[in-house]
């Protein structure tokens, strides 16, 4: 019986999964540490509000540069840095839990910079779709826009997997369906926001960028153009 008794119990997690797991940690880490007067003295309880202020996406703030040709490089890149600032210790955490998991799962497949580019599409397109809606809005912030761009490339993996053995594709978009009705139900309990358009537009994001980074993708895409 040969067995290998250096050999982890946990499959390892891929580089690109830390790579963007650690800066959501490092923010909250801080941000607790601030708000529980570890570090910072007392003008630390106020960090996440000014962390908000400084990273958060507004779309008031959008719509002026846009209108104006003007992006002031400090502004502009808030349509992606709101994802590593959250409300609370538990908004971060649901968002890490996600993104390791689900990083890891899409990571075994793709490439590290498919991974990268699934993630910064949907992150953008999380925020343009939230700067759309055609309302005075709360600034958008937090992790959720990407990680739901993470379940949409797991779910082309799936419809991938389904269609090669002939099965009903449709049945990949069990996960995504069943987290829209969790949210609904939440939504009509404690009343929804309009921050599940930014996650619905990070999910479509993934899972059509997935067509073009997968493995093969392009010229799987082609293929399908040439036989049409």
């Amino acid at each position: 019986m040969n067995e290998d008794h250096r050999e982890s119990p946990l499959n390892p997690m891929p580089p690109v999964v830390w790579l963007l797991f650690l800066p959501i940690a490092a923010m909250e880490i801080v941000l607790q540490a601030g708000s529980t007067g570890l570090v910072g003295g007392p003008g630390a309880v106020g960090w996440r509000l000014e962390a908000l202020e400084r990273f958060s996406f507004s779309p008031q703030l959008f719509h002026w540069m846009a209108a104006n040709g003007h992006w002031p490089p400090e502004q502009a890149m808030r349509l992606l840095t709101y994802i590593f600032v959250h409300g609370s210790f538990t908004h971060a955490v649901f968002v890490a839990v996600f993104l390791l998991a689900l990083g890891k799962m899409v990571a075994e497949v793709f490439s590290a910079g498919a991974v990268l580019a699934v993630f910064v599409v949907s992150a953008l397109a999380g925020s343009l779709a939230y700067a759309a809606i055609p309302m005075d809005l709360p600034p958008l912030f937090g992790g959720y826009p990407p990680v739901y761009g993470l379940i949409g490339a797991f779910t082309f993996i799936l419809w991938q997997r389904l269609g090669a053995v002939h099965a009903n594709r449709y049945r990949a978009f069990s996960l995504i369906g069943f987290l829209l009705g969790i949210q609904l139900v939440f939504g009509l309990i404690f009343g929804g926001t309009w921050q599940t358009l930014s996650e619905i537009a990070g999910f479509a994001a993934g899972f059509a960028t997935s067509f073009l980074v997968a493995p093969g993708g392009w010229r799987a895409v082609l293929a399908r153009i040439r036989d049409r």
